[in-house]
């Protein structure tokens, strides 16, 4: 039992390689530079993120509701005219850049209500709070979508596995019908061996007899049909010994594929064994990425 327990630990390890435990999401009031000037605004912390995906739901964010498009340039976003009904129900203009930081994304913001007006603790506590809202939903919409992907990822595996455990199951089953159907072949061709070779021993006492008789006669018409029975015999004996030696063959043929059988299930029942471990590591890694997207859920 305990070896049963350090193996399943081995195999947690090497399940899951990359698997880290959740991180928290971070937006705080910051001073934000876009070209030359800085700007009241916010810096959001997106842990473990695609980059590229967060940068395309960034910009469908900001574009959703208006025909206002963000504008690129050296990496920093605008976009005028934006509608953010999270946070007002005015128009805004938003200035952003989102920047792949290693294991996280980082998206600095500045929100302008107004020429020259942007969001900060000077423009009121409702809006303040709405776009730190607004901002910390967008980045654990993000955080969400990569932990789902790993999750996917990992219950891939899990069926793998499964489906690899179920071709074992079957292999073993394949392997107990052909040592149940040989073993029934070696006993149906011992019982017809067992009529045959007596057959074949009354045989040869009647070609002895035959042959007995036919040295007493006299040569003649006689003599001669007795010397055509012992034809008739010796045909009907070599047929019995080649069907005799089929038979051996059929046996020995048998016997080896119950041998190969035999010796094939309790190597299948190993590797079955080691394959409900590695589905147990990896249940258990799966279960950790549920838990993980269970509590940023609730983040």
């Amino acid at each position: 039992m305990k070896r049963s327990c350090v193996l399943l630990s081995l195999l947690l390890l090497m399940a899951a390689p990359g698997l880290r435990g959740q991180k928290p999401i971070k937006v705080f009031e910051d001073s934000v530079q876009f070209g030359n000037y800085l700007y009241p605004g916010f810096n959001v912390t997106i842990p473990e993120a695609d980059f590229d995906r967060s940068l395309k739901n960034w910009i469908k964010v900001q574009e959703t509701g208006t025909k206002s498009k963000v504008q690129t340039e050296n990496g920093e976003m605008t976009i005028f005219g934006a509608l953010v009904k999270q946070i007002t129900p005015a128009p805004v203009n938003i200035y952003s850049r989102l920047m792949n930081e290693d294991t996280l994304s980082r998206l600095l913001v500045a929100i302008e209500l107004k020429k020259d007006q942007y969001i900060e603790p000077a423009a009121g506590d409702i809006q303040l709070t709405s776009a730190k809202n607004f901002l910390k939903e967008f980045a654990k919409d993000q955080y969400i979508d990569f932990i789902k992907d790993e999750l996917a990822a990992e219950e891939k595996k899990l069926r793998d596995l499964r489906q690899e455990l179920g071709g074992l199951e079957s292999s073993k089953a394949r392997s107990q019908k052909t040592a149940r159907k040989k073993r029934n072949t070696v006993n149906d061709e011992q019982e017809k061996l067992l009529v045959k070779n007596n057959e074949l021993s009354l045989l040869a006492n009647e070609i002895i007899v035959k042959n007995n008789e036919m040295m007493a006669m006299e040569v003649g018409p006689g003599r001669d049909a007795v010397s055509d029975q012992i034809r008739e015999l010796e045909k009907r004996r070599k047929s019995l010994q080649r069907e005799i030696s089929k038979g051996e063959n059929r046996i020995r043929k048998a016997k080896a594929d119950i041998d190969q059988a035999d010796r094939a299930i309790p190597r299948n029942e190993d590797e079955q064994k080691e394959m409900k471990a590695r589905i147990d590591a990896q249940q258990a890694v799966v279960q950790k990425y549920i838990d993980k997207l269970n509590t940023v859920k609730l983040y």
